[in-house]
């Protein structure tokens, strides 16, 4: 599994292209770097997963009971908006104008990669999502991470 990690801040143009940080894109192996989909995240970002990540999860949401309202809302909130895309040849993206909005997506983002996926967020949403100061981090720290298993 790739183990994605870094902020990397770009400058979307007029048409919705924007151009894929290339210390991100050498941090996927090769022949994974050039094939993606995009759809809504759970907050207000852009998820963008590399073909292959895209892949697994929807295999995993295959396994959803559809006969069950709570899964077929969430698998169709879920998919709403995915969108396959490619990098051009000039190694951008282009980004759907309803993500955008979605996100509130104007001109400055940041990739923000963590795990197998990347998250597009406009500059000044991923600054109020950082810097949150409801959220402390210590007591999340020990919410999700105290009970594992000590690791040596």
């Amino acid at each position: 599994m790739t183990s994605l990690i870094g902020e990397f801040e770009a400058t979307v143009d007029a048409k919705g292209r924007v151009l894929f940080p290339s210390a991100l894109k050498r941090q996927l192996p090769a022949g994974e770097s050039d094939k993606y989909v995009l759809n809504r995240g759970f907050e207000k970002q852009i998820n963008l997963y590399p073909d292959n990540v895209w892949k697994e999860v929807s295999a995993k949401l295959s396994e959803l009971n559809l006969f069950e309202t709570d899964a077929r809302t969430f698998y169709r909130r879920f998919h709403s908006g995915a969108t396959p895309v490619m990098l051009d040849g000039q190694g951008r993206l282009l980004l759907p104008q309803r993500l955008m909005v979605h996100a509130g997506i104007k001109k400055e983002i940041v990739f923000y990669a963590f795990g197998d996926r990347i998250e597009i967020w406009s500059l000044t949403e991923f600054n109020k999502m950082i810097s949150d100061k409801s959220v402390d981090m210590a007591s999340l720290a020990e919410k999700v991470m105290g009970n594992k298993e000590k690791k040596q």
